[in-house]
């Protein structure tokens, strides 16, 4: 034999260890786009099973466990539960506004008028509930939770169409993405202004000042993660000592990333040319050619993705599967009585969500289509977008939150269960009109 027929092709894979056989499963699991609506609905059914059961005194001292952090004279303290809201919650506001910038820059909403419809809606399904829960509540001290039924649970909202399959056109699943994004900015826009304490201008300059930094950093073409991440922890204190609340760091800094990529294909495809294996007993040199050439391709290949695409995808399964079920633990529990659901609290929070929201969204969509502002996709016919419109009204996660801001004692409690029961009542409903309508058909767009 001779010793070309002798010869092995090389390996073009990577090597396979034990847990490579195992991790396809669970990356499959992590990819569907329902898990992380599954997981937010399990950490909220078990919390609300703690906190009414022998357990639940307990747990509330836990979530009230104060934590503090000490810089020079500032203090930075507050309960366990509040660093899960203004600290971790940062995190979901960066991944919303990474995901708000990638549609507009990357995405299908690049066209301006397939935007804004989504858009006119989102402001819509923020106008209508505000407006009813204010004209319930005008007068008690409960009106300062007018922002509650204003932002969509985008979670739960894609774990809804997820069970719908292929009965809902593509359209409106993208619309429904957008639509919950722009709430979700919105929503923490409104906490930014009508929540926050006393500002405190000298602190808010310094954390523009970090801003700009950051800004500058990007123009020069710093590229490691590292310093962006030390600067944009100094910003989100700067922020919070300033009386600014602290989540709105999140939105500034995601929607500052670049969505542009630093290495195109063909640079990337022509250092890859360059790459050539180890000459063999030189594993160990550190400064030869090859390993230049390697570390070149190594870099090449990372930057061939843009910032917002590599923070995204790192970002997402952390957020989905560990800030937001945290969220839910620390802020889904409550005592259930039929004395709270009775409340007038409840039912304005209720009556806004299952009909301001979806009577928001279809006026406002309206009124953008026939103004010749937006266009509508072909096969998003106005059945389709009525039941959408009625899933917008799950807002759980951003309505907990501020709900927190706003209310304390019974009304909160009873602000919590108008959110359940209104999240349940507009999933039913828009699942019920989504299943009645027949199979997605392209119609004429308006």
């Amino acid at each position: 034999m001779s010793d070309r027929q002798g010869q092995r092709s090389p390996p073009i894979q990577l090597p396979q260890e034990l847990i490579d056989q195992v991790r396809p499963t669970f990356a499959r699991f992590f990819r569907i786009e329902a898990a992380g609506g599954v997981a937010l609905l399990l950490c909220t059914a078990v919390a609300l099973i703690l906190s009414n059961s022998p357990l639940g005194p307990a747990l509330s001292g836990f979530w009230g466990t104060r934590l503090e952090l000490r810089l020079g004279d500032l203090e930075f303290g507050r309960p366990l539960k509040a660093w899960v809201n203004d600290g971790l919650m940062t995190l979901f506001f960066f991944l919303v506004a990474l995901e708000l910038k990638r549609e507009l820059v990357l995405g299908e909403m690049r066209q301006p008028r397939r935007a804004a419809l989504p858009m006119a809606a989102a402001l819509g399904g923020m106008v209508g509930p505000a407006a009813i829960f204010l004209a319930l509540q005008w007068g008690s001290p409960s009106q300062r939770g007018w922002g509650i039924a204003m932002a969509t649970d985008t979670a739960f909202v894609i774990a809804c169409l997820a069970l719908l399959g292929r009965r809902v056109p593509q359209s409106l699943r993208v619309f429904m993405l957008m639509l919950a994004i722009v709430d979700d900015v919105g929503a923490i826009l409104v906490v930014a202004v009508g929540y926050s304490s006393r500002i405190d201008g000298q602190l808010l300059t310094l954390a523009a000042l970090c801003v700009l930094l950051l800004r500058f950093m990007a123009r020069i073409g710093v590229r490691p993660f590292a310093p962006y991440v030390l600067i944009g922890g100094a910003t989100w204190l700067a922020v919070d000592a300033s009386g600014l609340h602290a989540t709105i760091t999140g939105v500034i800094l995601g929607l500052m990333t670049p969505a542009r990529r630093w290495v195109s294909d063909t640079r990337l495809y022509g250092i890859l040319r360059q790459v050539i294996a180890h000459p063999a007993g030189r594993d160990s040199a550190r400064h030869t050619p090859d390993r230049k050439t390697l570390l070149l391709a190594e870099l090449a290949a990372r930057e061939s993705l843009s910032p917002l695409e590599r923070l995204e995808m790192a970002l997402h399964p952390w957020v989905s599967f560990g800030v937001m079920p945290l969220f839910a633990l620390a802020n889904a529990g409550l005592q259930l009585s039929w004395e709270g659901a009775t409340q007038a609290v409840s039912l304005a929070v209720l009556l806004a969500f299952v009909l301001g929201k979806p009577a928001g969204i279809v006026l406002f969509s309206w009124l953008a289509l026939h103004a010749g502002w937006a266009r509508r996709a072909p096969d998003l016919g106005w059945r389709v977008l009525v039941g959408g419109s009625f899933l917008a009204g799950i807002g759980f996660t951003m309505a907990l939150l501020i709900a927190d801001l706003a209310l304390s004692g019974s009304a909160l409690d009873s602000a919590k269960i108008g959110i359940f029961m209104a999240s349940l009542c507009s999933a039913s409903l828009g699942l019920l009109v989504l299943a009645w309508t027949p199979s997605p058909t392209v119609a004429a767009p308006d």
